[in-house]
This record gives C-alpha cells, sequence and structure tokens, in this order.
C-alpha cells in the first residue's frame, strides 16, 4: 500500500518541459535517448555499497506501483518506438495527478475507496514492459497453447459454468499469481522487499509470494530434478559483476482446460498486469525459463529484466524491463487473501442455482407432456 511520496512527482507543465530531468531517480534508471526507437542497454558503471560478506547490496524496499500503468504490449499508436514524446509523457502525467486527485479526496473524506484501492502513476516515459521482441508485442501462442488457452476456465472467462474449484485460476483461489506474473505490476499490492544474507536472497512479495534463492558462484545452477515443482518455481541465482541474475524452472505445469484440480498451472501471465492477454489461461509446460537479471543504477535504482521461455507455449521468448525504484515509506500490509475469499463459493452458488431451476423447468415441462401433477 503506498503512502504518497510527492517528492516523487512532478507536475504536467514540468514534465512537457523537464520530463526526464525532473525525476532524478527515474534519469538515473534510465536515459531516455535522442531516438525515441533505440533502447539502450542497461549501464553497468554504477558501483553499489557492499554487504558485509562482499556481496552487491540489493536489500531494500522496491515497489513497483509507479509502472502499474505501462502496459506489456505495446499499443499500436506507438509504432517502433520505446519512448514517450514529451507531449504524450505530459498526458500521462496528467492522469496520475488524477489518481493523486482520487486518492486526497477519500483521505479527506475519512475513507477509503478505489482511490486507494487501484493507483495510478506516471509510469516513466516507456511506451510498454516488452523491449524484445523489438515491436514491443507478446510472441504468439503455439497452436496447442492457443487450443488449450482458449478452451480455459476462470473467474475472468466468459459463459463459464462453475461447478468446482477447477473452473478457477490459481489467484481467483488465492493460491498464487503465477510466475514470472508475480514479478510483473499488477493494479494494486506492488509491493516487493528484497533481503540478503550470505549465499542467499529473498524476495517478499506483498501479494502471495516469498522467494528464498540461493546464490553461488558459478552460472551453471543446479535444479531440483524434474517431477518437483512450485508455483514460484525453482530459482537459482548467481552474481556477474554487481548483476545478480537468477534461473528458474520447475515452475508449476498445466493448463486451465483441465477437471484435474492438480494438474492446473498459474498462468505465467496475468491479466491484472496491463497490456497482458485477457482469462489468465496461459497454458504452462516443463519447458517453461525465466532468467531475471538486476543490475544496480544508482543508489536507489535498480533495472530489472526478465526472459521468459517456454517453447510448447510461446513461438518465441520475450523479455520485460522494469525501472525499479526505491521506496523505504512504503508499507507492507498484510494480504489476507484466504481469509476473505468467499466469491469461490459464491460463483459456485449461483452457478449451480440456475442449473438446478434450468432442470426443474424441464421436469415440470416433461411431467405436464406426460399427463403428471
Amino acid at each position: 500500500m503506498n503512502h504518497r511520496n510527492f517528492a516523487l512527482r512532478v507536475s504536467t507543465a514540468l514534465a512537457a518541459a523537464a520530463c526526464i530531468a525532473a525525476l532524478p531517480n527515474m534519469a538515473a534508471a534510465q536515459a531516455v535517448p535522442a531516438d525515441l526507437t533505440v533502447m539502450p542497454p542497461v549501464p553497468t558503471d554504477y558501483q553499489p555499497k557492499k554487504t558485509a560478506w562482499g556481496d552487491p547490496d540489493l536489500r531494500g524496499t522496491w515497489p513497483i506501483d509507479n509502472i502499474a500503468s505501462l502496459p506489456m504490449n505495446r499499443p499500436a499508436s506507438f509504432g517502433d518506438r520505446f519512448w514517450l514524446t514529451d507531449e504524450e509523457f505530459a498526458a500521462r502525467q496528467a492522469q496520475a495527478n488524477r489518481s493523486d486527485q482520487a486518492y486526497d479526496a477519500e483521505d479527506k473524506a475519512g475513507r477509503i475507496g478505489m482511490g486507494h484501492w487501484v493507483e495510478s502513476d506516471a509510469s516513466g516515459r516507456r511506451t510498454s514492459l516488452v523491449v524484445d521482441p523489438a515491436n514491443g508485442q507478446l510472441p504468439p501462442l503455439t497452436p496447442q497453447a492457443e487450443a488449450l488457452y482458449k478452451a480455459g476456465r476462470s473467474s475472468w472467462t466468459p459463459n463459464t459454468k462453475y461447478n468446482w474449484v477447477t473452473d478457477f485460476d490459481s489467484w481467483d483461489r488465492c493460491v498464487s499469481r503465477g510466475f514470472p506474473a508475480s514479478m510483473l505490476p499488477f493494479r494494486y499490492n506492488n509491493g516487493i522487499r528484497i533481503y540478503q544474507s550470505p549465499g542467499y536472497v529473498t524476495i517478499a512479495l506483498e501479494m502471495l509470494g516469498t522467494r528464498v534463492i540461493p546464490v553461488g558462484q558459478g552460472s551453471d545452477p543446479a535444479h531440483w530434478p524434474a517431477p518437483v515443482e512450485a508455483w514460484l518455481g525453482n530459482s537459482v541465482g548467481h552474481w556477474e559483476g554487481n548483476t545478480l541474475v537468477i534461473e528458474t524452472t520447475n515452475i508449476k505445469t498445466g493448463d486451465s482446460a483441465t477437471a484435474d484440480m492438480y494438474a492446473r498451472n498459474g498462468s505465467p501471465l496475468n491479466m491484472a498486469t496491463m497490456g497482458v492477454p485477457p482469462w489468465n489461461t496461459i497454458p504452462t509446460s516443463e519447458k517453461a525459463k525465466v532468467v531475471e537479471r538486476l543490475t544496480p543504477v544508482g543508489p536507489d535504482n535498480i533495472v530489472y529484466e526478465m526472459t521468459y521461455s517456454d517453447p510448447e507455449v510461446f513461438t518465441a521468448p520475450f523479455t520485460a524491463r522494469l525501472d525499479w525504484t526505491r521506496n523505504s515509506e512504503y508499507e507492507f500490509y498484510e494480504y489476507a487473501c484466504h481469509e476473505g475469499d468467499v466469491q469461490v463459493r459464491n460463483y459456485i452458488t449461483s452457478s449451480r442455482a440456475g442449473t438446478l431451476q434450468d432442470a426443474s423447468e424441464a421436469d415440470r415441462a416433461a411431467a405436464g407432456e406426460s399427463g403428471g401433477r
């Protein structure tokens, strides 16, 4: 939950005139080139502080709510540009200011509503999270994955009959947001906190999940045996200079079309991230792999890169790049999802009620035709 830090904001007028220069943290993370169709490489010249045992110090709170309005797929109106023009950025900043006003109005009224629940921010100058392919678009699904995707069921799919928990995705059931979806910005609860100890990095997520990652010296990580899977996979890390590289395999396989409760997966992309395909029904195969790179580029900035590959599901790998900005004032609150998750039962109850009503009408009609009472 973000307690607004207005020091990170600039006015719409200043945004158009000064843009990134008015946001020093954002500028440190990723400078905007003169050619808006170019994505510069991640800078590696910054020398971060070290931990007591000599690793680069990434510890801190890195909420990504400030990029929650940035779409995964690049809208067609931006063409081949990675970056917004000054005028487009000013419009995005104005939208963020309207979100601020809704938040402030609720504070003054002593209530909490959508202004607190779904927050928006300026999201910098980028046109999409996807940087590879260069067109900013997710690769197409394979034919078999496309079929499973369309046949999948969740609380988001249209015209679904809900009869059991197999008709809901893992996020509906408060189990998992999926992986790597859990590392991408959502509509709310976007807190990320990093802890370090000798040989380990722990990434605590505000919503559904904590990752404990062993960090070794080599670049050939040893993973769990193939049959062992987890919702967030098996992550193993190593350092390349000051960049933490994390390779994750053994991600929970499955699809959303199955009737087997244990064969369902968590969609690798979640529709609560802007610009992601709807429904949360993208399948996951045993070949799925995620490679993440966390590079400190300033005292309060990390560039996070995530490359996802699953040749059984996507026709090509894709890479997303996110700018993380430190915010030590961001507070984590308990994400008590299971305690209030009454909607799964409600969906099933209402869906079955309709089925029973249809059946009783058919019975009455049949009885009338046969002369029964």
